[in-house]
């Protein structure tokens, strides 16, 4: 394997960072508790910066332009020109005193999929949600605590899902046509292997192999998903590592969100990384496609 190289990229200090996606030559995440939007040029470090007036759990990009958001109200669109925001769906609402929205991706053929997460850590009150190119949301996983990682193979017919708590990688049969999902199955648990730290933020490189970064464990690491095999493990400067996403002109630049832990005095927490050398390649990410 070959040597890799680690360093920040962009100025911003995020209290939590998460949530990145490389659209149109940016990276665009969410610091979470810092309630902003960040898009990023990593090329010359620019950045700009959208205060949300909420706890912001993920975005992506939609097809007339514009993000669509998931966070404390729901799940919404948000022009970056007005600062309009508007609500789509808010299917906890009853619940926001002790839930918000988490991370959440577009599968292969536009549809909006995001979770909630239990920020009182009650078991199995959360869930995954899939918002469809008519606007209509519909629950999808029930029964989660922290949902987090999602992304789905080349061929749009596997699911790969992280709730967190439980420490497993899961795989769903997946059907593009529908969006339908079947029973899941376990990739890794990541327990088995011995890891304390859990698995957070996830994404795929062209090969199909699975990127996870590990909350509390200062690290990314690379599995098989047919095996479960670790193929590789990059450690960071710091031990809150949140999500990945592939990125660059070349999609071979993998870049880390971070955050800030409670009590360490870590001098590059909360910064995004990026790191070179990996001898792999991302795939491209999908935008919302619906109206």
């Amino acid at each position: 394997m070959s040597e890799v190289k680690i360093q920040p990229v962009g100025s911003r200090v995020s209290q939590w960072g998460e949530g990145p996606i490389f659209w149109n030559e940016h990276l665009i995440y969410v610091d979470i508790e810092g309630h902003a939007l960040v898009c990023l040029n990593p090329e010359n470090g620019k950045e700009e910066t959208w205060g949300m007036g909420e706890r912001i759990g993920t975005v992506v990009p939609m097809q007339n332009g514009g993000f669509l958001c998931a966070g404390d109200s729901g799940i919404y669109s948000f022009d970056p020109q007005t600062g309009q925001k508007k609500n789509l769906a808010d299917p906890e609402a009853g619940k926001r005193s002790d839930n918000r929205f988490n991370d959440g991706k577009c599968d292969p053929s536009g549809r909006f999929w995001a979770g909630t997460i239990s920020t009182v850590k009650k078991t199995g009150d959360a869930s995954l949600y899939m918002l469809d190119l008519e606007g209509n949301l519909s629950l999808k996983v029930p029964g989660v605590t922290n949902s987090n990682g999602i992304c789905w193979n080349a061929e749009a017919t596997v699911m790969y899902y992280i709730d967190t708590p439980t420490k497993k990688l899961l795989a769903y049969p997946f059907e593009n046509q529908s969006g339908e999902i079947g029973e899941p199955s376990l990739v890794v648990d990541t327990n088995e292997i011995g890891y304390e730290s859990s698995p957070d933020g996830m994404t795929i490189d062209s090969v199909g192999n699975l990127w996870v970064a590990f909350c509390h464990g200062g690290c990314v690491v690379c599995f098989d998903p047919h095996s479960g095999e670790q193929i590789r493990k990059v450690d960071l400067p710091c031990v809150e590592t949140t999500a990945c996403a592939f990125g660059g002109p070349n999609l071979d630049r993998l870049f880390v969100t971070s955050g800030i832990h409670k009590s360490l005095k870590e001098p590059e927490a909360g910064r995004v990384f990026v790191i070179d050398g990996l001898d792999a390649q991302g795939v491209p990410a999908s935008c919302y496609l619906g109206q």
